[in-house]
C-alpha cells in the first residue's frame, strides 16, 4: 500500500513538472509578434498554489523553487526573486492547508488572494528599491486579477482531470499516514 502511494506521489510530481513545461512552452511560443495590451493569468502560480493547498506532498518546496527559478530564467525576470517570494507564499499556505481544508472555497480563495497580493506588492517594491525596470503597474494588477479569476478554473481542472483533491480528515495521505 505504501509503495503504491509513493509511486502515485512521484507520478503526480512528474505530471506537475510536465504541466509546468507545457505552460512554459506555450508561453514562449511566438504566436503574436506585437506586444499585447493586456496581461493574462499566471497559470503556473495558480496551479502550484492549488496543488499545495490540496495535496502538499505533490509539490515539495525544492520543486517549487526549481520550477520558479527556471521560469525566472526563461522569462527574463531577476533570477530568484519571484521564485523566493512564490516559495515563501506557498509555504505560508502549506502551513495553513489543514485549517483551510475545513473551510469553504470562498475562504480559501480569500487566503490565496491575500497571499498573491502580498507577494506581488513585495516583488514590485523590491524591484523599485533596486531601480530595476518593471512592467507598468496596470499590467501587473491586470495579471494579478486575471490569476485570481483563473484560480477557480485551475482548481476545477486539477480536481476533475488530475484528481488533486483535498484529503478529508481520516483519509490516508500519500505516505500511508492518517490526516
Amino acid at each position: 500500500m505504501v509503495e503504491n502511494a509513493a509511486v502515485h506521489m512521484w507520478a503526480m510530481r512528474v505530471i506537475y513538472v510536465t504541466l509546468v513545461f507545457l505552460v512554459i512552452f506555450f508561453h514562449l511560443l511566438p504566436l503574436q509578434t506585437l506586444p499585447l495590451g493586456w496581461a493574462g493569468p499566471d497559470i503556473l502560480l495558480a496551479l502550484t498554489i492549488a496543488w499545495v493547498l490540496r495535496r502538499p506532498e505533490f509539490v515539495p518546496p525544492v520543486l517549487i523553487a526549481l520550477v520558479f527559478l527556471l521560469c525566472d530564467l526563461m522569462f527574463h525576470r531577476p533570477p530568484g526573486l519571484w521564485a523566493a517570494l512564490v516559495l515563501i507564499g506557498c509555504e505560508t499556505l502549506r502551513a495553513r492547508h489543514i485549517d483551510l481544508r475545513d473551510l469553504t472555497f470562498a475562504m480559501e480563495w480569500a487566503s490565496v488572494t491575500t497571499t498573491l497580493v502580498t507577494i506581488t506588492l513585495i516583488y514590485r517594491a523590491i524591484l523599485a528599491v533596486l531601480v530595476v525596470d518593471q512592467a507598468p503597474l496596470g499590467l501587473s494588477l491586470m495579471q494579478l486579477v486575471a490569476t485570481l479569476i483563473a484560480y477557480p478554473l485551475v482548481v476545477v481542472v486539477s480536481q476533475s482531470v488530475f484528481g488533486v483533491r483535498k484529503l478529508a480528515p481520516g483519509d490516508i495521505d500519500a505516505l500511508g499516514g492518517r490526516t
